[in-house]
């Protein structure tokens, strides 16, 4: 095989398996700093081995055995590798009695993963970023710019989240289900993140990270049949299959990005916007409204209007305002001055804008300057707007976001 060849298998293996892989070996060697090394050094053994044998039938595999083996040899190599040994030896023998007499009925490493890195022992932001590096594959630089932290921030906080891990003893495993609630707003969001991650990548050639969407969603729907009474659970599956219904109009054939009222509707997954909404419907009956559930909702406005017309952003204004008395971030303030932008006009949406700006809460976040441009492109400024339009060019990463801005800002400097 060819390089080319070669390394888009090896890339295409990387955003399928990584989390597996990394989840196996947590499990055997109970070492997460091991694991995480092993894993990338079987990536980097397929790289020569694939280009000279081919890809194997069943990459994970391929790469799970090498990355163990390789996990083996160093333990062996090690002064204390026969005590390790003996501890990972214990360890998977627990793991199986512990499968024995589990009532969950989950037997997932990328869950029992999610679960280790949420115990309610570790700081939240710690629980997200630790489930984000090791199953998604997220370098840190990626999770800070999710988190809105410096990479330096992120990176100490990777690392002792992994030794409280290490010096608590914290259990490779799913709860029992009278311990599952203490963990589930963690786990909630691990998968939104990851998620989000998937839908709109803070950086890369892609929008888009398919792979990311699918075993965000894939994941819900076990979480979902672990707690079929949470409605926060619901929620969140609802709100991702009603997000993932429209991943396919979000960029055109070129790769170029598609805004929400440019998109093909007729294109939309319409079984995924049915499932949400049915999802949405049955959460909202538990009578326990949480962030979720209300973002489902804000989804559900946009994929049940027949036209972007048809919107109801009065409603999507209303529902940001309830959302706010969940989350109080500036994040949700700035979603929330698009409604408000789109349902009293622009003017509306610029003050709160502005008073984003003022607070400088959300500094070097692209989207605050592209939400200005957007809605003084809206009122017919376009110099302004382009000025705008420029700020956020200085901060954006993602390839497909950047062209779609300096789309946009020539189309404003030539108005």
């Amino acid at each position: 095989m060819n390089d080319t060849d070669v390394r888009e298998a090896v890339a295409a293996a990387f955003r399928e398996e990584w989390g597996q892989v990394v989840a196996t070996l947590i499990r055997v060697t109970g070492d997460w700093d091991l694991a995480e090394e092993c894993a990338q050094d079987a990536f980097a053994q397929a790289l020569e081995r694939w280009r000279r044998d081919g890809v194997p039938r069943r990459p994970g595999a391929w790469l799970t055995t090498t990355a163990r083996n390789r996990a083996l040899d160093v333990l062996r190599r090690e002064a204390v590798g026969a005590q390790k040994l003996r501890e990972a030896a214990v360890s998977a023998l627990q793991e199986r009695a512990y499968d024995a007499e589990d009532d969950s009925g989950v037997h997932d490493d990328r869950l029992r993963l999610i679960f280790t890195c949420c115990h309610p022992a570790l700081p939240i932001e710690a629980r997200v970023a630790l489930t984000l590096r090791t199953l998604a594959g997220l370098t840190t630089p990626e999770i800070a710019r999710a988190f809105l932290v410096p990479e330096a921030t992120m990176a100490q906080r990777l690392v002792r989240a992994k030794r409280k891990i290490r010096n608590a003893g914290i259990p490779y495993r799913v709860p029992p289900a009278h311990l599952l609630p203490e963990r589930t707003t963690g786990v909630l969001g691990v998968l939104y993140l990851l998620f989000n991650e998937g839908y709109a990548a803070t950086a890369g050639a892609d929008l888009v990270r398919t792979n990311l969407c699918a075993e965000a969603i894939r994941l819900a729907r076990v979480l979902a049949r672990l707690m079929p009474d949470e409605p926060e659970v619901l929620g969140l599956l609802a709100l991702l299959l009603l997000h993932d219904a429209r991943r396919g109009t979000r960029v055109d054939a070129a790769g170029e990005l598609v805004t929400l009222e440019d998109q093909d509707r007729r294109a939309w997954d319409r079984a995924a916007v049915d499932e949400g909404a049915a999802l949405l419907e049955t959460a909202l009956r538990r009578g326990r409204p949480g962030p979720y559930q209300i973002q489902a909702a804000i989804a559900a406005c946009h994929t049940t209007a027949a036209t972007a017309e048809d919107t109801d952003w009065a409603d999507i204004d209303a529902l940001y305002g309830e959302l706010e008395r969940f989350v109080p971030s500036a994040v949700v303030r700035l979603n929330r001055a698009v409604a408000v932008g789109m349902a009293e006009g622009p003017e509306a949406g610029l003050a709160l804008v502005a008073e984003l700006e003022e607070e400088g809460t959300l500094d070097g976040y692209h989207l605050l300057p592209a939400t200005r441009a957007d809605l003084l492109r809206r009122l017919g400024h376009p110099a302004e707007a382009a000025k705008a339009y420029a700020r956020a060019l200085e901060l954006v990463e993602n390839a497909a976001e950047r062209r779609f801005l300096e789309k946009r800002l020539a189309e404003c400097r030539s108005a």
